[in-house]
């Protein structure tokens, strides 16, 4: 039976080099996919990871049909049987009806990578309605860790190294103490009260 699969998590807990991995292993394999990506970090049609790996990808616009852009791809290639959608958070919940279709219509397993919240501790309106379709939510195991050294579970956004709760939901960024705009992910606690330590 095809799913639709959500692996969420905090910022730098490894969904994009999951994502790759899932990728590799298939296509070793002779399976073969589409993958979709939307704003990631590396530029427009890419899939990256922090650990330096990367593969072309197919960038996910406003606008863009994704079940018209997989039946398109799977009419000239009837053997993909496989899709993958990284940065899901960053979809139209439209599009993310879409990767259901995909799935009842097409048959084809789909899996999407993101985080569920904000710096604001918000749902992604892409996330939302991932988790109130997926058939299955996978929270990844690959633990982060706030600086005080408890469980992060919180996204918090930097500017100029400092926290802030206000501001555009989606501004394209990583995590790192030498960014203008970058992300820190902290605990419940630190994240309440403001603590981020992109400085330390």
């Amino acid at each position: 039976m095809s799913e639709l699969v959500f692996f969420t998590g905090t910022m730098d807990c490894g969904k994009s080099t999951l994502a790759l991995q899932m990728d590799h292993n298939r296509s070793a394999r002779g399976r073969r996919g589409v993958v979709f990506t939307r704003d990631d970090r590396a530029g427009e049609g890419v899939l990256s990871s922090r650990l330096g790996l990367s593969t072309a990808a197919v960038e996910v616009r406003p606008g863009i049909d994704v079940h018209a852009y997989v039946k398109a791809a799977v009419k000239q290639d009837p053997e993909i049987d496989y899709v993958i959608c990284d940065e899901a958070q960053f979809l139209d919940p439209e599009q993310v009806e879409q990767l259901a279709l995909v799935v009842d219509e097409l048959k084809l397993d789909v899996f999407a990578f993101g985080i569920t919240t904000d710096f604001r501790t918000r749902l992604f309106p892409g996330s939302q309605r991932l988790i109130e379709l997926a058939d299955r939510l996978e929270i990844l195991q690959v633990e982060t860790v706030c600086w005080c050294g408890a469980r992060a579970t919180h996204n918090a956004r930097t500017v100029d190294g400092e926290m802030v709760v206000e501001g555009e939901q989606k501004v394209v960024g990583d995590v790192g103490r030498d960014q203008a705009i970058g992300y820190e992910v902290l605990c419940r606690t630190h994240h309440r009260e403001r603590r981020a330590q992109v400085g330390l």
